[in-house]
């Protein structure tokens, strides 16, 4: 083939892995009325994170180490420069990403992915500005330690709070016992300013063997995370083992329990720790058994859907499906399964600045999907 032909053809192919999706829809039932699912976008390689910018563009993270750009029509961009290296093994990789509170001013953007250090690594946490080609100025503001070998566990959502602190939450490695270690940064949610430094009111500050960052601990996985509209609370979710998944509220200095209570067993059958409850140790607001595999989640206040306002909804990596769970305070009161029958694992969960929500589907071919009320 000549290079003028070869080049066409490179380029050809190019522009097609840019192309928009074609429209595909789904329809599901619920008891508000039937909803329609409609793909967005697609190829992206496992994508965990995304976030909306003010101009209606997203970001999304893909898991082997890309940022990507989405177009309202669904291109995607080439892979944004600047990001940092990531440990793409097992469940760890690049993972979340979260826009500053000002970022319409400063392009200031948040990074949780797994570091490596050697045969290593820890969930950390990069602060970059979104540049005309890709990121700049990368600081890691946050890293885990000890880093070790395991590739299970890394947690990783990011929240920003109404005060401005950004709330981080890490899983326990597969290291179940440094969930009650308040030396270690597994199985915890971290409290930090954008910059890194450890809040005055943090709940250890000033403790000798303690890391200061900690907000809360006992935690297993925690992959979803999001602020209460009302209250302005920190809710969780996070795996159990087989059973035992969790929404928490946590407050801080508490003490959730993982290894020592849970609703769940080992995957082998077996007992884990005392039992479901303990002295000192705090109960979940909901829990599963068997697990859902949880993984993002949000609030819902948009106004495509009025009966949905104020209720929670979880994505389901085990089943494939969204859960949406009704509220009286801190209580479930009811909960609904749907997208049965979608057939992907559901990674995050986000509501759109159209008021309409939007799923990742964690799959080597992965979409972006909008939910919408079925006309």
């Amino acid at each position: 083939m000549a290079v003028s032909s070869f080049r066409r053809v490179v380029g050809l192919a190019a522009l097609a892995a840019l192309a928009p999706a074609a429209v595909t829809a789904q329809e599901f039932p619920s008891r508000q009325g039937r909803i329609r699912v409609v793909t967005v976008a697609r190829g992206l390689e496992h994508p965990w994170g995304l976030a909306f910018l003010p101009d209606g563009r997203m970001l999304v993270t893909e898991r082997p180490g890309r940022v990507r750009l989405v177009e309202r029509d669904g291109r995607l961009s080439p892979p944004l420069v600047g990001v940092p290296p990531v440990w793409a093994r097992g469940q760890g990789g690049l993972l979340d990403v979260v826009l500053a509170p000002d970022f319409a001013q400063s392009r200031i953007l948040f990074l949780s992915y797994a570091e490596p250090d050697g045969g290593d690594a820890g969930t950390a946490v990069a602060r970059a500005r979104l540049g005309a080609a890709g990121l700049e100025n990368v600081t890691v503001i946050f890293r885990q330690e000890p880093k070790v070998s395991s590739g299970v566990h890394f947690g990783s959502r990011l929240v920003f709070a109404r005060d401005g602190l950004l709330f981080i939450t890490t899983g326990e490695r597969g290291r179940r016992d440094d969930s009650q270690n308040l030396g270690r940064h597994m199985g915890k949610v971290i409290r930090v300013r954008p910059d890194g430094g450890v809040p005055p009111d943090n709940p250890f500050i000033n403790r000798p063997g303690v890391r200061p960052e900690i907000w809360s601990y006992g935690h297993r996985n925690l992959q979803g995370a999001a602020l209460h509209p009302q209250t302005g609370q920190l809710w969780t979710v996070e795996h159990g083992a087989r059973g035992g998944d969790e929404v928490n509220a946590p407050k801080p200095g508490r003490n959730y329990g993982w290894p020592v209570i849970t609703y769940g067993r080992d995957y082998s059958g077996s007992k884990i720790g005392e039992g479901p409850a303990k002295a000192g140790m705090e109960q979940p607001i909901h829990y599963w058994d068997p697990s859902i595999a949880p993984s993002g989640m949000t609030f819902y206040m948009g106004d495509q859907f009025p009966a949905w306002r104020g209720n929670l909804f979880v994505g389901s990596l085990k089943f494939g499906l969204l859960v949406r769970l009704t509220l009286q305070g801190e209580k479930v009161t009811n909960e609904e399964r749907l997208l049965q029958g979608l057939g992907a694992r559901v990674r995050d969960v986000r509501q759109g600045p159209d008021g309409y929500l939007y799923l990742l589907t964690d799959e080597s071919n992965g979409r972006i999907l909008r939910i919408e009320p079925a006309r």
